[in-house]
């Protein structure tokens, strides 16, 4: 039979779409086998976009050959509607390959990354894009577990307008690579992404970003890092760590961030017109200067308060004949037009000791401007600088500044610009500091517009307050209750706790008349675990342990066992303890290993009668640099009959990326503390490894020595005005500490 006209074009219509692959060009894919088929099929100019919804466990591989002019795509159906959870990640490799729109939350990488610029070691990506992808505290569970979350591989990629926040364990945010060949000079573009708060770890390797490892760090990358956004980057003491070669770091924005833009190993690298904001927030810093041929130009530093390695400026020392992993000198390197305003810290020779004696050399630091409104001289200069030309510096009005060649000391005015930048008025410093043309990157102008950058959680006091009775349970079922950041408020009379009261928020209990304390006992080992994301205030309140079962070894406060992500504040103000006893060794706070607190505070309190420690944060005892705390706090305080210490702070090994442990002690009476036979410490107080500790104004009577033990860095120890009754004399080990107005008396 004769087929008629429409018929015919019918058939070849079903021949056309026949021969078609099953996934075309502009796809939405339901699931992972129909997300495989038209990745195998795709083709230049291709795109493959993901339903929305939630994928689960999706290893992604997306692997093409596209070209300059029709890249192969990948992308979500809608954005911000498309989340890879559980364990998921994604490696592209092969030519011209763009990938968009993706979320990665509530989860982790099952590989050592999460995005990988390649297949495996010898499928790399080149000429690739990643855009506007989120990946927002996607963390391992276990801290010290290592993975990162971007990986550079191959050579012309960009990763641009993305979202990372929240990198909570071990191992850099974003790393290029350099260990093949093919990755080497690899000319990749970072630009205008948002990298959000990144905690402090307390330990090596809390990078955002690295490029290269000492391994390949006399090798060139040719990396530009431009107009991105570091806001509250605090894992460490290098923030970005360059080791590499011939990259640009340019037009960046620092703001409150803990730790310096470093130039680690490398040459030929160049930093310019970037801002730091530090807003007085501790341990921010700028620019660390290491190795040959750096430039660092026109950058603006403004509310610095680093010191040492993180400083507004640190130009290091070097290693004599440097081995490739350690510290090359400084050398044919320049530091001019860039602007420093009310910064604590210029650092010149930092870090010279008998190893790092080899000292800048050829080096020029010139037409720059530095300002402190009250006239303070903020350099510290640590071994020979005859080496660094100064020239053309202008200084705030600073008598007697150590380095004083090259400088020119006068009452300086200054201006807010347009841009929010402060200029002087004078227009002879026109040509002095950063210029008037720099231009501040906004916030908005970073990451993604379709997710919402982070307001980093509730804090003490922030959610709502509740009314707690004394009856049987109540305070139990208002703790199972409570939101992040609510406060319970314990009306006056006697608590007896039958449940552990388990903290995964923020939380503040306190007493509701601060003149008639509610008293608290309980009948478990502990009576508040802090879990991962929690913390405890606790004010005006008393608490006895003369319930608590007759077992060794309980603790008042216990963190989780098991590893914490998060870092966790307990704040204890206007408390008694007393009466944690019934066994040896019953301490107010037990931490575990894999546990980090950003605070410990107690103030205006009372401890008396426990047999064991009251805060003995000593469990990291691998000597890998890690510790359990970062702020330690206790003043206004007294502390009678305690067993064992009242403070063990133990930070191990010699690693030097980090800023704390910091402790303090001022205005406390220590009465017969340390004298339990269990105490292995034979201290009342014990700082080892501690980088600022400031002892001051207490009275020590019939106790156990404090103890202070300096093993890295360049610790501060300042010991005064304490009076030490019937208590030996402090013990210093390893030199450097202040002791002064001390008195000991029989």
């Amino acid at each position: 039979m004769q087929l008629k006209a429409y018929q015919r074009a019918l058939l070849a219509l079903v021949v056309l779409i026949m021969a078609t692959p099953a996934f075309p060009a502009g796809v939405v894919v339901q699931d992972q086998d129909e997300y495989r088929e038209a990745v195998k099929n795709a083709k230049p100019g291709d795109v493959v976009r993901l339903a929305n919804g939630t994928w689960t466990d999706f290893e992604i591989l997306f692997r093409g050959e596209g070209t300059e002019d029709a890249p192969i795509t990948l992308t979500v159906e809608e954005k911000g509607k498309v989340i890879l959870s559980g364990k998921s990640n994604l490696r592209l490799a092969g030519k011209h390959l763009v990938v968009s729109g993706l979320v990665f939350r509530d989860g982790y990488t099952p590989t050592s990354e999460v995005i990988a610029f390649r297949r495996n070691k010898d499928d790399l990506a080149h000429h690739s894009r990643v855009t506007e992808v989120v990946i927002d505290s996607y963390n391992n569970p276990e801290r010290t577990e290592t993975d990162i979350w971007v990986a550079l591989f191959g050579r012309h990629n960009r990763f641009d307008h993305n979202h990372l926040a929240g990198k909570k364990n071990r191992g850099v945010t974003l790393a290029v690579h350099l260990k093949t060949e093919a990755s080497r000079e690899n000319h990749h573009r970072i630009d205008h992404n948002y990298f959000g708060h990144r905690p402090n770890l307390g330990s090596n390797g809390g990078e955002t970003l690295r490029i290269g490892t000492s391994h390949y760090s006399l090798t060139d990358s040719f990396t530009t890092v431009e107009n991105n956004f570091f806001e509250r980057c605090n894992g460490e003491v290098e923030i970005i760590s360059n080791k590499a070669g011939r990259n640009v770091f340019r037009g960046n924005v620092f703001l409150e961030s803990r730790g310096t833009l470093t130039l680690r190993h490398g040459n030929d690298n160049l930093v310019e017109n970037n801002v730091f904001f530090g807003n007085r927030v501790d341990h921010t810093g700028g620019i660390r200067l290491i190795n040959k041929r750096q430039t660092i130009r026109n950058n603006y530093l403004q509310g610095l308060t680093g010191h040492r390695f993180a400083s507004a400026l640190t130009v290091m020392n070097g290693v004599p004949d440097s081995p490739i992993n350690r510290y090359h000198q400084v050398e044919d390197s320049v530091i001019e037009n860039n602007t420093v305003i009310d910064s604590r810290h210029i650092e010149l020779a930092a870090g010279s000791d008998d190893e790092r004696s080899a000292v800048p050399i050829t080096t020029v630091f010139r037409d720059n401007l530095i300002y402190n409104e009250d006239g303070a001289d903020i350099f510290a200069v640590h071994d020979d600088i005859s080496g660094i030309r100064f020239e053309g510096n202008v200084l705030n009005a600073v008598e007697s500044p150590a380095v004083s060649q090259g400088f020119a000391s006068r009452k300086i005015e200054l201006e807010k610009q347009p841009t929010g930048l402060y200029r002087p008025v004078d227009d002879t410093l026109a040509e002095v500091g950063a210029s008037a043309e720099l231009k501040v990157l906004d916030r908005d102008d970073t990451g993604v517009d379709w997710y919402p950058k982070p307001d980093y959680g509730p804090g003490f006091g922030t959610g709502a307050v509740t009314a707690v009775s004394a009856e049987e349970g109540a305070l139990e079922n208002a703790v199972a209750a409570a939101g992040a950041g609510d406060v319970l408020e314990l009306e006056p009379g006697a608590y007896t706790v039958t449940k552990l009261l388990a903290v995964d928020a923020p939380l503040t209990l306190r007493a509701a008349d601060a003149d008639d304390r509610p008293r608290i006992e309980f009948e478990r080992t502990a009576l508040f675990e802090i879990l991962n994301g929690g913390g405890l205030q606790l004010q005006g309140l008393r608490f006895t342990g003369k319930s608590a079962p007759d077992n060794p070894g309980n603790a008042m406060i216990r963190t989780s066992r098991y590893s914490m992500l998060d870092p966790y504040q307990l704040l204890v103000e206007n408390c008694e303890v007393f009466d944690l006893n019934v066994n040896h060794s019953f301490n107010f706070l037990e931490v575990a290993k894999g546990t980090f607190a950003e605070r410990i505070d107690i103030r205006n309190s009372l401890f008396n009668d426990i047999s064991g420690a009251v805060i003995e944060l000593d469990k990291e005892t691998d000597d890998l640099g890690l510790y359990n705390a970062e702020y330690i706090s206790i003043t206004d305080s007294e502390f009678r009959d305690i067993g064992e210490a009242l403070a063990v702070v133990y930070r191990g090994g010699t690693d030097e990326s980090t800023f704390g442990p910091h402790f303090e002690l001022q205005d406390v009476t220590l009465d017969n503390v340390g004298n339990n036979k269990r105490n292995k410490s034979g201290a009342s107080v014990v700082m080892h490894g501690v980088q600022l500790t400031e002892i001051r104004d207490n009275e020590f009577k019939q106790s156990k020595p404090l103890r202070v033990i300096h093993t890295v860095g360049d610790p501060v120890t300042r010991i005064r005005e304490n009076r030490f009754v019937a208590t030996p004399e402090p013990s210093v080990k390893g030199g450097g500490a202040l002791l002064e107005n001390n008195t000991v008396q029989p």
